[in-house]
């Protein structure tokens, strides 16, 4: 697997190197466009996004956590906060 380096912008710049920004995810590259130094948003190429689109669901696993806490497991999460505030 090949990992490229994903450049970063801040918004206002992406915004003025826009075409570029296109360009460059045509040829496959990404883009993290930021806020406040904050990552908010990808450009990303349309194949990488559609891969992305192919998960799985999580319905199977519905139910799999029962009895984890116990029969009551707030009576539990209660006695974990009472530790905690120790």
């Amino acid at each position: 697997m090949i990992v490229n380096k994903v450049a970063h912008r801040g918004s206002e710049e992406a915004r003025n190197e826009l075409p570029s920004l296109i360009e460059a995810a045509e040829s496959g590259s990404a883009t993290i466009i930021t806020r406040r130094g904050r990552p908010v948003a990808a450009l990303v190429p349309l194949e990488q996004y559609r891969g992305r689109r192919n998960q799985q669901s999580i319905l199977s696993l519905e139910g799999s956590g029962r009895r984890l806490w116990g029969k009551n497991s707030r009576r539990t999460l209660e006695k974990l906060r009472d530790e905690w505030n120790r």
